[in-house]
């Protein structure tokens, strides 16, 4: 396996954007879709976008892999991670090379079962196991590499769980861990448990280590709290009920991390309402937009963002293809993964397709920054 310490420095984030291409790594699903055996020949891809036009280049692999769901880039651009969404579930630390190729450096386990989000903050990895509610602390050296203590057990350094259920008995049978964020004065770690219809607490020290801190928000029932994004003005965060198809604004106390549910707006405009029952994904805020990709509608809803937190009226812009999965915001262009129809799409400002790639069950899109 590479060593991480000998692999070349790529450009940054800021010198890609000024000189070339952005290359996008695309984590997938297994080609015949979630709870199918992993380890059938998908794998990690990797594309370039061109930033000046939003046109997709040069679709490869980059890296075969069982189930890679979830990923996710260090900062120095010498380092992607993805998780092996199965049971039990692993992480994996893979070098980059000048092409965007990506060779296995270690595979840790998590301690739980099929982790589906990963939130890379300084010298930590924190992982959402989705199955058993499981949070794993995976602890990094500078470089990101996986501290020796992860390597030694080999493990995380610590895991945590949670006891609940909800009322959507089928879906809320127990806990769920889907999201890891982190507040905005950086002092907790939120995880979106959709099985209880909270957002558990963690008190982070300088060191990344985590403390069990309780609950910072508790959501309607059956809400089924999937993805989390934090307002600018740092007071209010929106939280994504994937089971009852809305977006929930919370106002948000810094000094107790704790939020309260003050609002919440359908995941669809009453336009594209009335089809097959929406399930929304994942959330981003950008500037002054909240975007929300949104399966079965297969949609893109925009919410325009005012300074004092609160959202207006969404509108839904239908997209050419199904199962948005996950999307980002690269240099104002907003790529789609369309896990159904096996491509990666970019969207103007208007909703409108300028670029389009065909990646196979493509889950999730990172990048540098």
């Amino acid at each position: 396996m590479d060593d991480l310490t000998t692999q070349p420095e790529p450009a940054t984030d800021a010198e890609t954007l000024a000189h070339g291409s952005v290359p996008l790594w695309v984590g997938t699903y297994p080609r015949a879709g979630i709870g199918t055996e992993p380890g059938r020949g998908e794998g990690v891809w990797v594309v370039d976008l061109d930033p000046a036009t939003g046109t997709l280049n040069r679709p490869r692999p980059a890296v075969e892999t069982p189930a890679p769901s979830f990923v996710v880039a260090h900062p120095s651009g010498r380092v992607v991670y993805a998780v092996a969404e199965d049971d039990p579930g692993t992480v994996t630390a893979f070098a980059v090379d000048d092409e965007g190729a990506l060779s296995a450096v270690a595979t840790v386990p998590v301690g739980g079962a099929h982790p589906c989000h990963l939130l890379l903050v300084e010298d930590a990895l924190y992982v959402a196991c989705y199955s058993d509610g499981v949070l794993a602390v995976l602890p990094l050296t500078p470089d990101g590499a996986f501290a020796p203590e992860v390597l030694a057990a080999p493990g995380p350094a610590r895991t945590f769980t949670r006891a609940g259920s909800g009322p959507v008995t089928d879906r809320q049978e127990g806990s769920h861990a889907h999201f890891v964020a982190l507040t905005p004065d950086a002092r907790h770690v939120l995880v979106s448990d959709l099985g209880t219809d909270e957002l558990r607490r963690y008190a982070r020290a300088a060191d990344g280590t985590l403390t069990d801190d309780g609950v910072a928000a508790t959501l309607p029932p059956g809400t089924g709290p999937r993805h989390v994004a934090f307002a600018p003005d740092a007071r209010h965060l929106y939280v994504v009920g994937e089971l009852d198809a809305a977006v929930h604004v919370l106002a948000w106390d810094a000094a107790s991390a704790t939020g309260h549910p003050v609002a919440a707006a359908p995941a669809v405009d009453a336009a594209h309402a009335g089809g097959a029952a929406p399930s929304p994904s994942h959330v981003l805020l950008e500037g002054d937009r909240l975007l929300l990709g949104v399966r079965g509608a297969d949609v893109v809803t925009t919410y325009p963002v005012a300074a004092d937190g609160s959202l207006g009226a969404g509108t839904s812009s239908p997209l050419g293809g199904r199962t948005p999965r996950h999307l980002d915001v690269v240099a104002d262009w907003t790529v789609v993964a369309l896990q159904d129809s096996h491509a990666v799409v970019v969207l103007d400002h208007d909703g409108t397709e300028v670029g389009r790639a065909p990646i196979p069950s493509p889950a999730c899109i990172t990048r540098v920054r």
